[in-house]
């Protein structure tokens, strides 16, 4: 589903649309990036087992909504610990329940998400390969296009090419990319846009 609202980094505000995945089967899903509108996304979530509200990042526009969609799902929040100051900025008063780690596995509906860390966009950028489905959801660290924004405070450009070339571009080429905004892509289509080195 695709909810609106708006990021705001470094005194800037925008206006942006956000995809929000919700991962698994008619008995239970993972919410991937609870972004601007927990009341439509409890609504797609429509009554089914929440096992995680997973970010991506802590950017505000992927985070907003964590904090009441886990009120009203009782659902834990996780999160990479390297974006743990950008969380405060937006949730001061309430920490995440669980914070994300590379390698680790998270189980919803019969599939594996596998914790990618991908630094580069932020510091705690994770990305969730799910190899049974064929998908890797990114958030903002690659996008159809290339990869994701690094000209803002927690970025680094040569970090996030370094993310990309070893732990995104190594998966198949037929792997469906998921991104935090706009359309879908794959790797394959997407390794002639990473800088080699």
């Amino acid at each position: 589903m695709v909810t609106s609202g708006t990021f705001s980094l470094d005194g800037e505000t925008f206006d942006v649309d956000n995809n929000v995945w919700l991962v698994g089967d008619d008995t239970e899903v993972a919410v991937v990036d609870a972004a601007h509108d927990a009341a439509a996304i409890a609504t797609a979530v429509n009554g089914r087992h929440v096992v995680a509200i997973v970010c991506t990042h802590g950017h505000d526009d992927h985070i907003d909504a964590a904090a009441e969609l886990a009120e009203v799902t009782g659902a834990p929040v996780l999160l990479h610990p390297a974006d743990q100051e950008l969380w405060e900025a937006v949730h001061p008063d309430r920490k995440p329940d669980g914070w994300l780690a590379d390698g680790q596995r998270i189980d919803v509906a019969g599939q594996a998400l596998h914790v990618l860390h991908t630094p580069g966009h932020t510091w705690g950028s994770v990305s969730l390969h799910a190899p049974g489905l064929g998908a890797v959801f990114t958030g903002d660290t690659l996008f159809h296009g290339g990869p994701g924004a690094t000209g803002r405070s927690y970025s680094d450009a040569t970090v996030i090419a370094a993310s990309l070339r070893e732990r995104l571009l190594p998966l198949p080429g037929s792997t469906v990319v998921h991104t935090g905004h706009g359309p879908d892509t794959t790797i394959a289509a997407e390794r002639p846009h990473v800088p080699t080195a």
